[in-house]
């Protein structure tokens, strides 16, 4: 008998002449006996030369929840980040809902009344690659407890500014809220690195849904709390925002994310430039930062724009409420929504809700026009940046992961920042019109980038 290598045997498994072949070099083999006892008789001539077809156990339900038990660190993971977002949240809230106001009241000139919104954003962009450090050091824990300290640094820091009269003290509250929010911002990713891929967006949408909670805790405290310590306004606010964050603090300790391991010895990490030669990731970067920008360009010029139309600070704090629930509220089935239908077509739904924001704006200014035209901001910054962010979890490579996350968040928020100083340049001298044309042909670019990344995907394919 002729045998074959093993080479030529691996050339024919797709046909089965490999079973043959194995059974033929082996004519004993153990077979099902009575009674299920395994018994060493012979093969037959027949049997040694029929196809063996291997049939697979049926799925049982005992088989189910193993195979779902691998998320179940994860699922946990997502609750607790989830409720720390819900309060984490607040912080961001509270300082979009009040920050261009006060700033309105102590900034020297007028047109400087939006900065400190703007400091938030540098905030943000300078704090993403420390925290990603910090991440990478320490753990993710540890790094977000750090955080979390900025978070009541920015209560404290708050509460001088208004009662001293402070604009430099404000402006240095509203970058500790930047710092603490970007911590917070990176939680989505944190509920990821403990997801199998097939839970991974749903696990970066669950964290995503404690923005609900956030849309109603830090409108409520700026309500409730806005004359809570007269006669200064929002002093009894910025209090409550450091105990916020404080229990905030607690809640993260909770959570179980192993440290980020070492590359493997002898592994050569990619430097920062060949992220932006993935052209998945330029495309991802793009459209988050797109997303994140106009969602903050507007929502920022908003609360000034709806006190120059006469209407009350409530109305603005209301309307902010409702923009964010909108911003989270979706996250219950965005996951779901993208495993369905890819992240690129919720980028695109997401881009196209922001721009259809920009057209109920630009046709009234009645307090139901401001809170249609921020709410559908919300949910298209929802779709979008949810979309993005999932399109960034899967461009990165598990021992670069924070890494990558890291640059994709300075990007966004550097663009952000930059959308954020010119808001307030913008609003007090175009006016809130301007504002809205200015998202039409930011919406375009983000379109043309995704539209071509999804072509370079399917040629690829």
């Amino acid at each position: 008998m002729v045998r074959m290598s093993r080479t030529q045997a691996l050339a024919h498994i797709a046909g089965g002449e490999y079973e043959q072949m194995r059974l033929r070099e082996a004519p004993v083999l153990p077979a099902a006996g009575s009674g299920g006892v395994m018994s060493s008789k012979p093969l037959s001539r027949v049997e040694r030369h029929s196809p063996v077809h291997v049939i697979a156990p049926p799925m049982t339900s005992s088989t189910h929840h193993a195979l779902s038990s691998g998320d179940r660190l994860a699922r946990r993971n997502a609750f607790i980040l989830a409720l720390a977002t819900a309060l984490a949240g607040a912080n961001t809230t509270v300082m979009f809902a009040t920050g261009a106001i006060v700033g309105a009241q102590l900034a020297p000139v007028r047109s400087l009344a939006t900065l400190p919104i703007s400091i938030f954003v540098v905030g943000l962009a300078a704090a993403s690659l420390p925290v990603g450090m910090l991440v990478r050091r320490y753990g993710r824990r540890t790094a977000y407890q750090i955080a979390t300290g900025a978070g009541m640094l920015t209560g404290l820091f708050g509460y001088l500014g208004v009662t001293l009269a402070s604009f430099p003290i404000f402006c240095l509250a509203t970058f500790s809220a930047g710092f603490y929010a970007s911590a917070a911002q990176s939680y989505r990713f944190a509920a990821a690195d403990t997801a199998t891929d097939a839970f991974r967006p749903k696990a970066i949408s669950w964290v995503m849904t404690g923005g609900v909670i956030a849309g109603v805790v830090g409108p409520q405290l700026v309500v409730w709390t806005k004359e809570a310590l007269p006669p200064i306004l929002f002093a009894g606010t910025y209090i409550g925002q450091a105990v916020v964050a404080l229990i905030a603090g607690v809640i993260i300790s909770f959570i179980d994310i192993p440290k980020p391991k070492a590359p493997p010895a002898g592994t050569i990490a990619r430097p920062t430039s060949a992220y932006f030669r993935d052209r998945a990731f330029v495309t991802a970067v793009i459209c988050g930062a797109a997303t994140y920008m106009l969602m903050n360009f507007v929502m920022t010029a908003a609360p000034l724009a709806m006190i120059g139309c006469n209407h009350s600070i409530d109305d603005a704090a209301y309307g902010i409420q409702w923009h964010v629930i909108a911003m989270y509220a979706p996250s219950f089935f965005t996951g779901n929504l993208i495993t369905r239908f890819g992240a690129p077509r919720i980028v695109a739904l997401g881009l196209a809700l922001t721009a259809i924001s920009a057209v109920v704006a630009l046709l009234g200014i009645t307090v139901p026009h401001f809170y249609v035209a921020l709410i559908l901001l919300g949910l298209g910054w929802n779709f979008g940046y949810i979309g993005a962010s999932a399109m960034v979890a899967d461009t990165a490579r598990p021992e670069e992961r924070t890494r990558v996350q890291s640059v994709n968040d300075f990007c966004v928020f550097g663009v952000m920042a930059i959308g954020s100083f010119s808001s307030g340049q913008i609003v007090t001298t175009y006016g809130w019109d301007m504002v809205n044309w200015v998202v039409f042909p930011i919406v375009a670019i983000a379109f043309v980038a995704l539209v071509m990344g999804s072509r370079r995907r399917q040629v690829a394919a």
